[in-house]
């Protein structure tokens, strides 16, 4: 499996957690819903920046956020 396909996992298992929609998740990130989506499914190569959004949007580290992702 990807590093991608496995960020999106945890995202996509944080936002779930959290009963959060890919809509409500865009809005409090500042990133189009489609990009939200495509991270999730491992189709973007995220960057620094939005995944600082992404896990401040989710209540949640950036190490959390990688947790158990090895290169």
């Amino acid at each position: 499996m990807s590093i991608l396909i496995k960020l999106g996992n945890n995202i996509r298992a944080r936002r779930k957690e959290l009963e959060l929609s890919q809509e409500e998740l865009s809005f409090r990130s500042n990133l189009h819903r489609t990009y939200i989506g495509a991270v999730e499914r491992g189709e973007k190569n995220v960057s620094f920046k939005n995944l600082c959004k992404i896990s401040k949007a989710l209540n949640l580290s950036i190490s959390d956020l990688t947790k158990g992702i090895k290169s």
